[in-house]
């Protein structure tokens, strides 16, 4: 599995591929409790849920504070946390047991500066604690993109950014861009690929936050998915 990650410009040592496997098999046996994923197969766990999640990784500043919401199981966050060890991470994720899920593979990994949240990004976005103090917010699969920006955009301090991870996402970008704009966001990179050994195709998003975001974001009570920017 080092060539797929080396082939796509990746280069691992054999000790953070012992801890990709590791992450495999903790997810197989979790996922036969708590459904965390319908991804089972090792070469689709690896290019699908690994190597996705790490082909962002030079998106991040050195030594960034980052935060990642809705982590299920864990992506793009841990892949990046065992190729990138340098970021500190912050879990954000509202179902208890994918919590446990996490924790554990935090535990069994022996990943530092990794910690998880058990919660709602709305509720956390209106923290103090947590608003606009990250340099990096990141979410892949969690929901359309308007909504998306309301929950992860409060998190970043100005100056960072937000890296979402999407499919094919040419409809969600143009739909969202009111909600980057009155969010206080541009976009600054949008990359389409092709994941090796399959045709889905796959978008990279990166959006500057050039202003804070109002105070009346995230609206909560479900607003941001009901009536999205």
């Amino acid at each position: 599995m080092k060539d797929l990650f080396f082939k796509n410009g990746i280069s691992i040592t054999d000790e953070q591929l012992e801890k990709f496997e590791n992450y495999r098999k903790i997810l197989l046996f979790y996922n036969g409790k708590f459904n965390i994923t319908t991804i089972t197969e090792k070469q689709d766990v690896y290019v699908k849920h690994f190597l996705d999640s790490v082909l962002c990784k030079d998106l991040f500043v050195d030594n960034s504070k980052v935060i990642e919401i809705g982590s299920g199981g864990g992506f793009p966050s841990i892949p990046l946390k065992i190729v990138r060890d340098d970021l500190n991470l912050t879990l954000v994720e509202s179902t208890g047991k994918k919590c446990i899920f996490l924790k554990e593979v935090i535990k069994e990994l022996n990943l530092n500066n990794v910690e998880v949240l058990n919660g709602r990004a709305e509720d956390f976005g209106k923290d103090k604690k947590y608003r606009e103090k990250f340099d990096h917010v990141t979410a892949r699969a969690v929901a359309r993109l308007n909504t998306l920006c309301e929950y992860c955009m409060p998190f970043i301090k100005v100056g960072g950014s937000f890296i979402a991870l999407k499919g094919n996402a040419e409809e969600e970008i143009k739909e969202a861009q009111n909600a980057v704009n009155v969010l206080g966001g541009k976009y600054s990179l949008i990359k389409e690929y092709n994941l090796p050994l399959e045709e889905a195709k796959r978008t990279l998003i990166k959006i500057e936050k050039i202003k804070s975001t109002p105070q009346l974001y995230p609206r909560g009570n479900g607003k941001e998915r009901k009536q999205p920017l």
